[in-house]
C-alpha cells in the first residue's frame, strides 16, 4: 500500500500520520531540517477538547499531569483588575479545561508514539523540492544530503507551516495581512508569587500603551508575552539591559534565568484552499492566526484529526473520493471563524488607525467603572471546537436560527457540534469510544440489533452503543438532550453528524451515507 506523504515533522504532521495509523494507512514524513531541536514554548495552551483528541492518538495523562492546570483568566487595565472568567473544575477523569504545557514537550510526546508506530516512517534532511500529481497518486522529489530522491504516495499532505513549501508547489494563495507590532516573547525560570492564571494587562506602566500576557508553565517557568514597537530589536535590548528591567517590573528582585527569548510578528492568513487534488493543507501551512486565544495549534490538531480519518476512509474504499471535500469544507470554515474572532482581537490589541485607537481608549475606561462596558473589552477569546452546521457531512435537524455562535458561548448537542462527553458506567468516558469508526448511540435499547444490521450496510466501521447501557442513571442522555427513542450518529472526530427523533432504518442508513460522503 503506497504511504500518504506528509511534509512536516512538527505536532501537526505528527498528528496526522499517528491518526491516519489508527486508520491502519501508512505515511512517510518529510523534514527538511535535520534534527528539531526542542528550543522555547512555542504554543502553550491546550483546549479541553484538544487534550481528549490527543487521547485518541495514544496514553496522554501523563502530558496532562506534566502541564499546568488553570481555571481562571483575570484581564487588567493599568493596575486595576477589570474582571475574570472562570471554568468549571472538571467531572472525576475528565481532562481541565486548560492547560500549560510547551509545543515542544506535546511534540516530544507525539514523537515517542510516532517511534513506536510502525506504519509510520520519518525521514530527517529532506526538505521537499518537486511535487507532481499523477492523477492517481503523487510523486514527490526531496532533496537529501547526498542525492535528489523521489518519492511515491497516494496523496501528500503539507504540514510545513506558515512558509509551505507543500502550499508553494501546489500553487494555493495565502492570501491575509501581517501586523507592523512586534511581540516579545520570554520563558523565564523563577519562584514567583502568582497563581496559576492566564494573566492580561493592558496598558500596564511597565509596557505603556501597549500589552503583557502572563502564563504559568511546568517546572517554574514563566511564559511572558509584550506587545513591542516595529522597530523592536531584541539584541540591543539584551545588550542595554532594558530586557533585564522589562522582566524585573514583573518578578522584582526574584532571581530569574531567561530560557528562551524571541521577537515576531502576528499574521492573519488562510489558504484559497485547503484541498487541491491529491494535495492537502493543515496548520499553519493553512492557516496563520494571531495566538490572542490559543487558536494556532488547538486548531491545527483538529485540522489533523479531521482530514486523517477521511482521507483513511478514502484509501480503504469506505467513502468517495469526494470525501475529501469536506475536509476543505469544514476545516476552511473553522479557519474564517478563528480570523474573525482573532482579527477582532488584534484590531483591539494593536489599533491600527484612530477611530480604533480611540474606541479602544474609551472602553478602557469605561470598564473601570461600568461592569456592562467589560464586555467589549478584547483580550483574546479562547479557543474551542467549530461547529459543522453547514457541512455536506451533517444531517439537519431542524432550524438553527437561534444558534449561539458568538465565542464561548454553551453549543446545543445538534449535528455538527462536537459531542458532549459524560462519564460512562464502566468507569471509561463517552469521548473514550471515539475514534475509530463511526459511533452509534441509540436511546432505546431495542433498537440496538437493527441499527447493527443497517450500519453492516454501509462500507464504513461502525459500533452501536444503547444508552441505557453506558449509563444507566442517565446522565449521558441528558448531555444529549436525547429521547426515548432518538439516535446519535457520531463522526471518528467526535463530531455529532445526524440527531434523529427516532429509529428508522431508510433515515438511519441515509445519515450514515451522507457522513461518508455518499449522496
Amino acid at each position: 500500500m503506497d504511504p500518504v506523504i506528509i511534509v512536516g515533522a512538527g505536532p501537526v504532521g505528527l498528528a496526522t500520520a499517528l491518526f491516519l495509523a489508527r486508520h491502519e494507512v501508512p505515511s512517510t514524513v518529510l523534514e527538511a531540517a535535520a534534527r528539531r531541536d526542542a528550543v522555547g514554548s512555542k504554543a502553550i495552551c491546550f483546549q479541553r477538547d484538544v487534550l481528549d483528541l490527543l487521547g485518541r492518538l495514544g496514553p496522554a495523562r501523563a502530558l496532562v499531569d506534566r502541564g499546568v492546570t488553570w481555571t481562571t483568566g483575570r484581564t487588567y487595565y493599568g493596575d486595576r483588575e477589570l474582571f475574570s472568567v472562570t471554568f468549571p473544575s472538571p467531572d472525576p477523569g475528565a481532562v481541565p479545561p486548560w492547560i500549560n504545557i510547551s509545543q515542544t514537550e506535546v511534540e516530544a510526546h507525539l514523537a515517542a508514539l510516532v517511534a513506536a508506530q510502525p506504519l509510520i516512517d520519518v525521514r530527517f534532511g529532506h526538505p521537499v523540492i518537486g511535487l507532481r500529481d499523477t492523477g492517481d497518486g503523487v510523486e514527490v522529489d526531496a532533496a537529501t544530503p547526498h542525492a535528489r530522491i523521489g518519492l511515491y504516495g497516494s496523496h501528500v499532505v503539507g504540514t510545513d507551516g506558515a512558509r509551505s513549501t507543500v502550499r508553494q508547489l501546489l500553487g494555493v494563495d495565502f492570501p491575509g495581512r501581517s501586523f507592523a507590532d512586534q511581540f516579545l516573547i520570554c520563558d523565564i525560570r523563577a519562584d514567583l508569587p502568582f497563581p496559576s492564571e492566564r494573566r492580561f494587562f493592558f496598558d500596564p506602566a511597565w509596557n505603556p500603551g501597549r500589552q503583557v500576557l502572563l502564563h504559568q508553565c511546568p517546572d517554574g517557568v514563566w511564559r511572558i508575552d509584550w506587545q513591542v514597537p516595529a522597530d523592536y530589536d531584541l539584541a540591543a535590548d539584551r545588550a542595554s539591559g532594558a530586557l533585564d528591567a522589562r522582566i524585573r517590573a514583573i518578578t522584582g528582585d526574584a532571581p530569574y534565568e531567561v530560557v528562551w527569548a524571541s521577537a515576531y510578528r502576528f499574521h492573519e492568513r488562510c489558504a484559497a484552499t485547503f484541498r487541491r487534488g491529491r494535495g492537502l493543507l493543515a496548520g499553519d501551512a493553512a492557516h496563520l492566526y494571531a495566538p490572542f486565544g490559543a487558536r494556532g495549534l488547538n486548531s491545527g490538531l483538529q485540522d489533523a484529526e479531521n482530514l486523517a480519518w477521511k482521507l483513511a476512509a478514502v484509501r480503504h474504499g469506505h467513502a468517495p473520493d469526494a470525501l475529501l471535500d469536506s475536509y476543505d469544507a469544514e476545516r476552511r470554515a473553522a479557519a474564517a471563524e478563528n480570523l474573525r474572532v482573532t482579527t477582532r482581537t488584534m484590531e483591539f490589541l494593536v489599533p491600527q488607525d484612530d477611530d480604533q485607537r480611540h474606541r479602544r481608549t474609551t472602553a478602557l475606561k469605561a470598564a473601570l467603572a461600568d461592569p456592562d462596558a467589560r464586555a467589549s473589552i478584547d483580550s483574546g477569546k479562547l479557543a474551542e471546537p467549530f461547529w459543522y452546521l453547514d457541512s455536506p457531512l451533517t444531517t439537519p435537524a431542524g432550524s438553527l436560527a437561534d444558534f449561539p455562535t458568538e465565542p464561548g458561548a454553551a453549543r446545543p448537542p445538534v449535528p455538527g457540534v462536537l459531542c458532549p462527553d459524560g462519564p460512562c458506567d464502566s468507569g471509561t468516558r463517552l469521548r473514550d469510544l471515539f475514534g475509530d469508526g463511526f459511533t452509534v448511540l441509540v436511546a432505546d435499547a431495542a433498537d440496538r440489533a437493527a441499527a447493527e444490521r443497517d450500519a453492516a450496510g454501509v462500507p464504513f466501521p461502525a459500533r452501536v452503543h444503547a444508552l441505557p447501557d453506558l449509563d444507566p442513571a442517565g446522565a449521558l442522555a441528558g448531555a444529549l438532550d436525547a429521547t426515548d427513542r432518538s439516535v446519535h450518529l457520531v463522526r471518528p472526530d467526535g463530531h455529532l453528524a445526524a440527531v434523529l427523533p427516532r429509529y428508522e432504518p431508510a433515515a438511519f442508513t441515509a445519515a450514515l451515507r451522507r457522513a461518508t460522503g455518499r449522496p
